[in-house]
């Protein structure tokens, strides 16, 4: 809070002396002051305000009449939008998923002609009596046969054992992998030489999946 301004005259001179003497200086406002109020707008602002609510004014109202139907349809182009965007971004993934799911479900088979010619090779062994010899043929070149033809199921490190029990080969497939793998493995690991029965068992496995079952 600034201080007033000195007064020289006495205080016996009275009031009317000291308040002429205030209103005498020229730092204080005694007059109120009022902003200077704006320009008008310039004619051309005007004519532009005054078209603009012609113009839409009608055009607010119609909106406002029709927006029960209007928000329906924005809300339908929004979905069909967002369900446009998502199938471009998943497309890739489902053509992929697809494609996996038909490899997986296409069977393998043996060729007929080769699977008898792989029993001639095979019971010309066993004719021999070499017995293991033969089932590890037949389980042999069917591991080869699903290498050329369903490359995608086997890994290196792939044993016979899994092969038989793989959901993408049918049942019938699994089956005799299961039956000669079991004797082949005997033979292997077990050091167990098969006899005539334990071949005899491999052989119409494999023959009843490759021939009766093609």
């Amino acid at each position: 809070m600034t201080a007033g301004p000195a007064l020289s005259a006495p205080r016996r001179d009275g009031f009317d002396t000291a308040y002429t003497q205030v209103r005498g200086e020229s730092d204080i406002q005694f007059a109120p002051s009022f902003a200077k109020p704006p320009d008008p707008p310039p004619e051309w602002w005007s004519d532009v305000t005054r078209w603009l609510s012609e113009v839409l004014g009608p055009l607010a109202q119609a909106l406002s009449a029709s927006w029960p139907v209007l928000s329906k349809l924005l809300l339908g182009a929004l979905v069909v939008g967002v369900a446009a965007l998502l199938w471009v971004i998943l497309a890739p993934y489902i053509a992929d998923w697809r494609e996996r799911r038909a490899v997986a479900t296409a069977d393998w088979a043996p060729d007929r002609a080769q699977a008898r010619k792989l029993l001639e090779e095979a019971d010309a062994l066993a004719a021999q009596e070499r017995f293991d010899e033969a089932a590890h043929l037949l389980l042999y070149r069917s591991i080869e046969d699903i290498a050329v033809k369903r490359p995608e199921l086997l890994r290196p490190s792939t044993t016979a054992r899994e092969i038989g029990a793989f959901e993408a080969l049918s049942a019938r497939a699994r089956s005799a992998f299961s039956v000669i793998a079991g004797h082949v493995e005997a033979s292997f690991f077990a050091r167990r030489p098969l006899d005539r029965q334990a071949w005899d068992s491999s052989r119409e496995a494999y023959r009843a999946f490759a021939l009766d079952g093609g």
